[in-house]
């Protein structure tokens, strides 16, 4: 992964982490066409986030232990 790609990657993650987060407002502030910025698509697909019974976006334990290695 590019280190910009790192870089949002660890951004979003943090964010995610930081609070509880629809899906509306995840895909509002992170959804992109772009395929050098998609963080959230690429979090959905590398099993880092998942969606809570609450309906909430979280972090997995894979998402939790990439975000732990992210200087």
């Amino acid at each position: 992964m590019a280190s910009e790609a790192k870089f949002l990657m660890a951004q979003f993650l943090q964010w995610i982490e930081a609070k509880p987060r629809r899906v509306a407002e995840v895909r509002a502030a992170w959804g992109s066409t772009c395929p050098l910025n998609c963080a959230w698509e690429d979090a959905l697909a590398g099993d880092m986030v998942a969606l809570s019974r609450d309906g909430d976006v979280v972090l997995t334990p894979l998402g939790r232990a990439r975000l732990e290695c992210e200087p």
